[in-house]
């Protein structure tokens, strides 16, 4: 009886390429998806990324789809996080590049399962981009409410695919990417098989271009509508004494610095040297001085208001609630001093506040670097500054995709990112940040005011490009008018319906997979041995929709054995080429063994002398798990090979010899004959 082994993944006809290459893939792939985002920046890399990882999974189970995404993950986010170790040493950094590689190998473990569910590039590209998908909003929700980090969508700030989120949001971006690699997969692989088989080189080049349209995609998508005003603003980034965790220990320091910068705008504007703004926006973290409790951080900020004369919306840190600490967006008027304000809503965990602080202290010490936790705020994000009403988040808020979009839909017609980027260093992690503002423009169609203690800031238009930018580690006013946008984009209007929608379709990809990784192997039965050798099998072989019942029989080539199968619908006889055809997009690798004399059959996976097949095994696939059908011209041959091949280690073997006769069959039920 043929062994019921797990059903690999992939293109039929394809070898899967042997696991120490696999590995180097996976590798590779995560190191080139690195690249992919700023300061690199190379944004096609992105897609090509996930084709190399998706050649490196072709044709493997789920527990090699789970180790290869591991390898995946690992590679990316060692390097793409680097800049969270730069102050505190190796184990922070690590524990948290490899809790997120985790959710990468579950993500490449459901890939095998997302393969299998359909053989057709197109599908494939929906299941296995929605899968993707599925993986970054699990991954942007747990644990600890989640680390949203290394997004696809995040790398596409530059691309034509960024478009797409006005339509979707982030979710819809990263899925094109994802889609768009997977089609890149197939068009390698059908390149490859196009050196056997030159009828797989214009479903190479269909894929190519699916591909290439889906990245390009974005660029057609309208732009924002007519802004309903503009706003002069001027966004200070006043600099730090220098960089590192003790950043704001001289915190009157910084907080002199973007009082002197806003004062000495007072006195370009009043020169003539500048426009008079409308509101000034100062970063996270500019007063660490509580100015509610502090008269003399309170009258510094005033004074640096009433030069001026427009309202300020500062970053501030309030000593509330009782022992613990607020991160907070505060309004402050000329004049009248504080106003509104905003509480940070998702503080960052083991930065802002420490979970089971006993535990980790066990892993390191360095959680009690942070000695007081800071709160969740409650309260709505959108503020009255001036003539603006802006949508404020601060910092890591800018990576999850609700909370600019609650302002947006509360009426914020101007967003704000405040942001401290000293505890990094001069890292690339401030412009993964402004990556994200930018895509947050296109997204919800507003002007963003990305606004750092140390850089690099910017000030971004609805469409994502940027007016004005600044240097890194550096003392500077931003100055521009920016669009006012009303209404709501498509993604602001939908919502999280199209990342739910995506999930449910990757998810229902995988149930299918996993269905048809059970019920869906060939069923085979022995008819009969002489000495052990096996000399005819019943095999079902989908082909194109068509159930194609198939046996192999010694004896006659053209007739089978006396009640061995029905004799209606009439015997045919099956050509080489045209069971090479029936089999092409069923998963079995097919092998021909032959003699010397009688050479190879055209359309095969590979073809093998008989008296070589062990000292070439290697041309076959590595994976022993791979089903095999081995068609070779006589019965005997036939058996002897399928012993062979079992010795070598295939487990999952289906004789066809040269007296094979076949009846197509529909079976509406996908049933067994």
């Amino acid at each position: 009886m043929v062994e019921n082994v797990e059903r690999p993944s992939g293109t039929p006809g394809f070898p899967t390429v042997p696991t120490p290459a696999a590995v180097v893939l996976a590798l590779g792939s995560g190191l080139l998806l690195d690249l992919a985002f700023p300061g690199v920046g190379w944004w096609p890399l992105a897609p090509a990324a996930l084709a190399v990882f998706l050649f490196a999974v072709h044709g493997r189970g789920v527990r090699g789809g789970a180790l290869l995404g591991l390898v995946f993950g690992l590679a990316f986010f060692v390097p793409h996080v680097a800049w969270s170790g730069i102050y505190v040493g190796p184990m922070p950094w690590l524990a948290l590049a490899t809790l997120q590689a985790l959710y990468v190998a579950a993500f490449g473990a459901v890939t095998v399962l997302g393969l299998r569910a359909t053989r057709r590039a197109v599908p494939q590209a929906v299941v296995v981009g929605a899968l993707w998908v599925a993986q970054e909003a699990l991954r942007s929700r747990t644990p600890f409410g989640g680390f949203p980090w290394g997004r696809l969508a995040f790398s596409q700030a530059d691309a034509p695919t960024v478009g797409l989120a006005a339509l979707g949001g982030a979710p819809l971006v990263s899925f094109a990417v994802a889609a768009a690699g997977v089609l890149l997969a197939h068009a390698g692989l059908r390149a490859v098989r196009a050196r056997r088989h030159r009828r797989s080189l214009p479903a190479a080049a269909v894929s190519a271009a699916l591909a290439t349209a889906l990245m390009a995609v974005g660029a057609a998508v309208p732009p924002p509508g007519d802004a309903t005003g503009s706003v002069d603003v001027a966004a200070v980034q006043g600099n730090v004494p220098k960089a590192g965790l003790d950043f704001n220990a001289e915190r009157r320091a910084v907080l002199d610095n973007h009082a002197a910068a806003t004062r000495e705008l007072a006195r370009a504007v009043a020169d003539g040297r500048a426009r008079p703004p409308d509101l000034v926006v100062w970063p996270e973290n500019s007063s660490d001085i509580d100015p509610l409790r502090n008269p003399d951080a309170a009258q510094v900020i005033s004074g640096a208001v009433d030069s001026v004369g427009v309202p300020l919306l500062l970053g501030t840190v309030l000593q509330e609630p009782a022992d613990k600490l607020s991160n907070v967006s505060m309004v402050w008027e000329p004049g009248t001093g504080p106003g509104q304000q905003y509480v940070k809503r998702r503080p960052v965990p083991f930065a802002e506040y420490v979970p089971y602080r006993s535990f980790f202290r066990r892993i390191s010490d360095k959680v009690d670097l942070v000695r007081r936790d800071f709160v969740a705020g409650t309260g709505p994000n959108v503020l009255t500054v001036g003539p603006a009403t802006v949508g404020t988040a601060i910092c890591f808020e800018v990576a999850f995709d609700d909370l600019l979009r609650e302002a947006v839909r509360g009426g914020a017609d101007l967003l704000v990112v405040q942001t401290n980027n000293a505890t990094f260093g001069r890292t690339d992690e401030s412009v993964q940040q402004l990556a994200m503002s930018r895509l947050r423009a296109v997204e919800l169609g507003r002007s963003v005011v990305h606004i750092s203690t140390v850089g690099v800031s910017a000030l971004i238009t609805p469409t994502g490009d940027m007016v004005e930018v600044s240097d890194h580690f550096t003392a500077e006013t931003l100055t521009a008018s920016l669009p006012l946008r009303g209404g709501l984009t498509v993604a602001a209007r939908l919502g999280a319906w199209p990342e739910g929608l995506l999930v449910l379709v990757g998810l229902a990809g995988a149930a299918l997979g996993l269905r048809a990784g059970r019920g869906r192997r060939p069923a085979a039965r022995e008819r009969g041995t002489t000495d052990g050798a096996v000399r005819r099998r019943d095999v079902l072989l989908q082909a194109g929709g068509t159930m194609v019942l198939a046996t192999g029989c010694s004896g006659s080539p053209r007739q089978p054995e006396a009640g061995a199968i029905p004799t209606t619908p009439p015997a045919r006889l099956l050509e080489p080429g045209e069971f090479a055809a029936a089999v092409e997009d069923d998963d079995r690798f097919l092998l021909n063994v032959h003699t010397p004399d009688e050479g190879s059959i055209p359309g095969t996976d590979a073809a093998i002398p008989f008296d070589e097949l062990r000292t070439r095994a290697d041309e076959l696939p590595p994976d022993r798990g791979t089903p095999l059908a081995v068609y070779c011209k006589t019965g005997r041959m036939s058996a002897i090979a399928v012993q062979t091949l079992a010795g070598i280690g295939y487990q999952d073997l289906v004789e066809l010899d040269g007296g094979m006769v076949a009846w197509e069959r529909a079976f509406p039920d996908g049933g067994s004959a």
